[in-house]
């Protein structure tokens, strides 16, 4: 097997473990990646903070949270770009995140707001702006239909180790948006 085979491998190991999700074997999936490996979920904004993660054993929290609570993961494995230099490989791919969200979202975003307005250190004008924002988010969303299917972009690196096997050095997940991104920097200092 050449290395774009042996990558194409890996990307097929890490597709068997989002379509199947078995929780009992997280740990086996995370051998995929190396110890101090990065992996960036779609709310990753600062290493370290939220969803990016600096570490194989940080990753783990995104992974179990993914199988658990996200949609249905498809990579397009026809079209992946996968390009090798040496012992280093990386790969571009397109995706879909597939979910069904019913009327029950509209309660769950209701409890959302119930704690959002207890938090501390945000004004009582941002809260609201928040919370109209994702109401009307919300509504015009469910309106839509209940069948969510949102494009994902896959990027990430990997490396050949000693043992001559590949594995994950970084993976990126990320949202397209043709509108303003949701997260936004007010103070840059």
């Amino acid at each position: 097997m050449n290395s774009n085979e042996e990558i194409f491998a890996l990307l097929q190991a890490f597709q068997d473990g989002y379509i199947h999700r078995d929780l009992a074997h997280v740990d086996a999936f995370m051998k995929l990646f190396i110890p101090d490996a990065e992996v960036i979920g779609t709310n990753g904004v600062k290493p370290g903070v939220d969803e990016w993660y600096t570490s194989r054993d940080a990753a783990r929290e995104l992974v179990q949270g993914d199988w658990e609570f996200w949609g249905d993961l498809r990579l397009n494995l026809d079209s992946v770009s996968i390009k090798v230099r040496g012992d280093v490989g990386w790969i571009a791919a397109s995706a879909t995140v597939s979910q069904t969200i019913g009327e029950e979202n509209y309660a769950s975003f209701l409890e959302f707001i119930k704690e959002y307005i207890e938090k501390p250190g945000i004004t009582a004008e941002q809260k609201l702006h928040y919370i109209l924002r994702g109401g009307t988010n919300t509504v015009y969303e469910l309106r839509r239909g209940e069948k969510f299917v949102w494009a994902l972009r896959l990027t990430a690196v990997a490396v050949r180790e000693e043992s001559g096997s590949w594995k994950f050095a970084q993976v990126n997940f990320s949202f397209p948006t043709i509108y303003f991104p949701d997260v936004r920097i007010m103070d840059p200092d």
